[in-house]
């Protein structure tokens, strides 16, 4: 009987093949977000309020930046990693506390976040244009 089972077992997993449950992508997008937020984002913002409050001069650098179409519109994948890492943050403490436990509900609250990061990422995108 073993012998069959090891048979069937597939020796390569393809990890790009296997169709993960939604849960399961918005695991895996919280925490790809996540450290996103950490490496480049957190020194990114630390030296765009070095340039700011350092003089007159960087501030208006980083005005003339912020200004360009194209600058905004890559601002709203950032924006993005950080509105769906906050929603998920809110719906995984949610977990811990016994809210939403169940397949159902852990199935409607990864839509959720889902949902909530696109519009909160577009609201934040109309207050930029």
């Amino acid at each position: 009987m073993e012998t069959k089972l090891q048979r069937k077992r597939p020796k390569h997993l393809n990890l790009f093949k296997i169709k993960q449950p939604l849960p399961a992508q918005v695991s895996i997008l919280h925490r790809i977000s996540g450290v996103l937020l950490f490496f480049p984002g957190i020194p990114l913002l630390v030296y765009i309020l070095q340039m700011l409050l350092g003089s007159p001069e960087g501030f208006t650098k980083i005005q003339l930046i912020l200004d360009d179409p194209f600058v905004k519109c890559a601002l709203l994948l950032p924006i993005w990693f950080f509105m769906h890492h906050f929603c998920a943050g809110i719906r995984y403490l949610a977990l811990d506390l016994h809210y939403g436990i169940s397949l159902e509900q852990a199935r409607l609250s990864s839509k959720i976040v889902l949902i909530m990061g696109f519009v909160l990422t577009a609201l934040v995108g109309a207050l930029l244009w």
